[in-house]
């Protein structure tokens, strides 16, 4: 865990298969969010998997487009996904690519 007491996984291999290609840099999860995942029985990496592919999930039509061009000009990316328990999780990464944040919306 960090001093934010995230767990960090490292950084990742994963890039985009979508629109444009970024790394994901360092990847950490907060607590509340990998309790939540654990509950529901998704592993992080199914929705990082998501993420990279350009599947931002759960937004709406303007932030998808939003997403569709940071991901080409490297701005921030953010993605929704509702888990199978109905909490929705967030998948944050930075606009310089140096990290991304498995989190929950009220944790931001």
């Amino acid at each position: 865990m960090n001093e934010l007491g995230e767990t960090e996984w490292g950084k990742s291999g994963l890039e985009a298969t979508g629109p444009g290609t970024f790394q994901l840099g360092t990847i950490v999860g907060t607590p509340g969010a990998l309790a939540e995942l654990e509950k529901a029985g998704v592993l992080p990496q199914q929705l990082l998997a998501r993420h990279t592919s350009g599947d931002w999930g759960d937004v709406g039509t303007e932030d998808h487009a939003a997403n569709d061009e940071a991901a080409l000009t490297g701005e921030r990316l953010l993605s929704s996904y509702r888990l199978p328990t109905g909490v929705r999780v967030w998948v944050l990464t930075e606009w310089d690519r140096s990290a991304t944040t498995v989190l929950l919306p009220g944790e931001y």
